[in-house]
Formats: structure tokens, C-alpha cells, sequence
């Protein structure tokens, strides 16, 4: 990282910030092509590993990229703000954003599905429990980002 001054390396404040972001973009290659979306999400951190889980529909231009290629990447970003100056060189934007890489994972069985649900719904549901039909269930892909690393930055005044 170039503003080693801006670099979030503590991975509970990287936490923090993951937990502040509404949207995940998802980076994917199709071939030469790059590939964005963005996505809600959820996370787990557990015995230092990263694992970040999608949800989306059985079929789709993601499944048939990751079908070929299942590495990504990702980028989230919040407490955007506009600094403003006298000159334009001086203008500058505040922010946290984490980005990094791993290997995407199609979850199939039941219980790692319910589990990514439980983690979507834990970020954006604070406090609330949900139970999930096997129809529900059945419905959607799960995706399982498992991140190989991950880097935070800053830049707040």
C-alpha cells in the first residue's frame, strides 16, 4: 500500500469497518472481461480466516464466471465524505474501505446454506432471529468468499 498513513492493518478495526459497510463489491473475470457487483453480505471471522457470504439466484452470469473461474475479488467502502477546499488540489474525501481476494465457494448443503442466511441476515437484522423454510432455502445460491487476504484503509479528519 502506497499511504502506508491511511493503512487500517489491526483486523479488529478492519472488522469495524466491514461491519459499517451496506454493499460488497464482488470482482469476478470472464475471461479478459472484468466482472463487478455489488451485494449485500455476510461475515464471519473466525481462527483469523474471512469468509464473507453472497446470496443470489440459482442461475446467472456470476454462477457461469465463477463455474469458471472461482478466483475474486472485493471491494466495501463507508463514512464517505466530500472535504472541500479554497483550491482544487486540496479537495479530498474521507473514508474506510476494505478490499482483498480469495476463492469462491458454491455452498450446496443445507446447514452451510442456513448458516450464510443466518450471517446475511446478522448484518443487516441486528438483534433479530429468523428461521428459514426448506423452500427458501432451496430457492437461492450461496456463495462463500473465502478471503486469502485483506487489507483496510482509512483516511478520516
Amino acid at each position: 500500500m502506497r499511504r502506508t498513513d491511511r493503512e487500517v492493518a489491526d483486523k479488529t478495526e478492519i472488522l469495524k469497518i466491514i461491519e459499517k459497510c451496506d454493499i460488497c463489491r464482488l470482482a469476478l473475470s470472464d475471461g479478459h472481461q472484468p466482472y463487478i457487483v455489488p451485494m449485500n453480505f455476510g461475515y464471519q471471522y473466525v481462527d483469523e480466516k474471512l469468509i464473507l457470504y453472497f446470496h443470489g439466484a440459482k442461475k446467472g452470469k456470476k454462477l457461469d464466471i465463477i463455474a469458471k473461474n472461482p478466483l475474486a475479488c472485493f471491494e466495501m467502502d463507508c463514512s464517505l465524505k466530500l472535504v472541500e477546499a479554497d483550491v482544487a488540489w486540496e479537495y479530498t474525501m474521507e473514508y474506510e474501505s476494505v478490499v482483498g481476494s480469495g476463492t469462491i465457494v458454491v455452498c450446496n448443503e443445507k446447514s452451510d446454506k442456513t448458516h450464510a442466511l443466518e450471517k446475511l441476515m446478522e448484518k443487516y437484522a441486528k438483534g433479530k432471529s429468523f428461521h428459514f423454510p426448506e423452500k427458501a432455502i432451496d430457492s437461492v445460491t450461496i456463495l462463500k468468499l473465502e478471503v486469502s487476504e485483506f487489507t483496510g484503509k482509512r483516511h478520516l479528519r
